[in-house]
């Protein structure tokens, strides 16, 4: 199994949430959203200068930037 972050994944590529880094300043909002360990993510396209992506976790979509997906690890 591979682990990396969210913001590498391309588009239509789906993974699991492995964890979060304790560091990231939006860590419990992304809690909050869904990302928690275990959660289903899919990238599901980025806009057309890489940011933002939207991203479905958990059946929810998201726009998020890539930033704020490079503090989320994922395995696929």
């Amino acid at each position: 199994m591979n682990e990396r972050t969210l913001d590498l994944l391309a588009p239509g590529e789906s993974a699991h949430v492995v964890g979060l880094d304790p560091a990231h300043p939006l860590r419990r909002r992304l809690l909050e959203l869904g990302f928690v360990r275990g959660a289903p993510v899919m990238v599901v396209r980025r806009a057309p200068l890489g940011n933002p992506l939207e991203v479905r976790v958990n059946g929810t979509n998201l726009a998020l930037r890539a930033a704020d997906l490079h503090g989320i690890r994922v395995r696929q």
